[in-house]
């Protein structure tokens, strides 16, 4: 696991930080290629420099969000984002996290991607790269 993604796991309850420590865990296991960094004060991973996936700790929980999430046609993804093509879920135990979907929803990122790496030099339009 990336230091600095350890770094803000550490600093979580136990309970967030059994969960983000599970979350990256997985992530990291599934999107082998991607490169994970602290952005914007949470944890992402990138595909070519384009956010996938990322969590954060929110009031409702641990909120796992994926950038192009929307298009995933996924229940349990179902807090959509109401500008971009987002979709998280909320945790607030480990027990909650389904590996097998997680598993299908990083498969998924892999293949359905939208472009928010050059979302500013297009002036917020997003184009779909896959």
């Amino acid at each position: 696991m990336n230091s600095t993604i350890q770094a803000y796991n550490n600093q979580q309850t136990p309970t967030d930080k059994e969960i983000g420590d599970c979350l990256a865990e997985l992530i990291d296991n599934e999107l082998t290629t991607a490169e994970s960094k602290i952005w914007h004060s949470h944890p992402v991973w990138f595909l070519d420099g384009n956010p996938i996936v990322g969590y954060s700790k929110q009031k409702k929980g641990m909120r796992l969000m994926f950038w192009s999430g929307a298009d995933f046609e996924e229940d349990n993804l179902n807090v959509l984002g109401a500008k971009f093509k987002d979709a998280s879920i909320f945790y607030n135990h480990i027990s909650e996290i389904n590996t097998k979907e997680l598993k299908r929803w990083l498969d998924k990122a892999e293949k359905i991607q939208w472009d928010y790496k050059n979302i500013v030099k297009r002036k917020g339009k997003l184009e779909r790269l896959k």
